[in-house]
């Protein structure tokens, strides 16, 4: 079956709007699927999902932990009235603000002529500030060639325009989503720098992970699998969707429906 449980919308890193990735969604068939933009659900109620096709409720939260960048993905999220959840967004919302303004400094320093006000227009209706506006914003001025240049260049650990993110933990994100009633999910754990990782935050009650993403091969899957089964976690699939410039192989995840049942049974009840 084909689903897609992670992508992105111009609410916070993507360029579509939420009717446009929901059509796009059904013009590839996707049978189930969620917007999960990065700390914001403002997607949801701005669109129409496609005849047929099954909507469930998703967010990415971005964490911090030892060095690492850990992205948790929450699902079957109430709209409002989670106050642990809300509060955990209102924070992250300000670290990416504050974490634009220390990259326009040091961009200005080396020489870019940017500033915050141009960073924030370059976002527009975003409510999760972050570098690709950054680097937009660069274009836009024509400071930079393209947004593969400037992240290339500018945006990476040790170039002129990088600023760590100082966001929430991995294990505050967990347990702010099982408060609101939804279940945790890593996302790509393949990306990880540590994959130990993994078994600390299955320690700390997480549900599910990412198993079927495009950046994962073979053997990744397969290890990934096995860790699903060691600790009795659900196997999710999403192609993390952002811009069709980029992300050539558009949406969906085609997936043997045995593969994701358990997950679709707690996500749909």
């Amino acid at each position: 079956m084909k689903v897609d449980f992670h992508s992105h919308t111009c609410r916070s890193d993507g360029t579509l709007t939420p009717q446009e990735l929901a059509t796009f969604m059904g013009e590839r068939g996707v049978e189930i699927f969620s917007i999960s933009d990065h700390d914001t659900l403002a997607a949801y109620g701005e669109f129409e999902p496609p005849h047929g096709a099954r909507v469930v409720t998703g967010i990415e939260i971005n964490t911090t932990y030892r060095n690492n960048e850990v992205h948790v993905l929450g699902y079957d999220l109430p709209l409002g009235g989670a106050p642990q959840l809300e509060a955990m967004i209102e924070h992250n919302r300000g670290e990416r603000l504050r974490r634009v303004d220390r990259m326009v400094e040091q961009l200005r320093r080396a020489g870019y002529g940017i500033t915050s006000a141009q960073v924030l227009r370059a976002a527009g209706d975003a409510n999760a500030i972050g570098r690709p506006h950054v680097a937009r914003a660069l274009v836009e001025s024509q400071s930079a060639p393209d947004i593969e240049w400037v992240f290339r260049h500018l945006l990476r650990a040790g170039k002129p325009g990088y600023v760590p993110s100082l966001h929430v933990t991995p294990k505050e994100a967990i347990e702010a989503i099982h408060a609101s009633g939804g279940i945790a999910v890593l996302a790509h754990p393949g990306r990880l720098k540590d994959r130990v990782l993994i078994d600390e935050l299955a320690s700390y009650g997480l549900d599910g992970l990412e198993v079927f993403y495009p950046l994962h091969d073979a053997d990744e899957i397969a290890i990934f699998r096995r860790k699903a089964a060691e600790y009795g976690l659900l196997m999710s699939a999403g192609a993390d969707f952002h811009d069709i410039r980029y992300h050539t192989g558009g949406v969906g995840m085609d997936v043997e429906q045995a593969d994701i049942a358990p997950f679709l049974d707690r996500v749909l009840g």
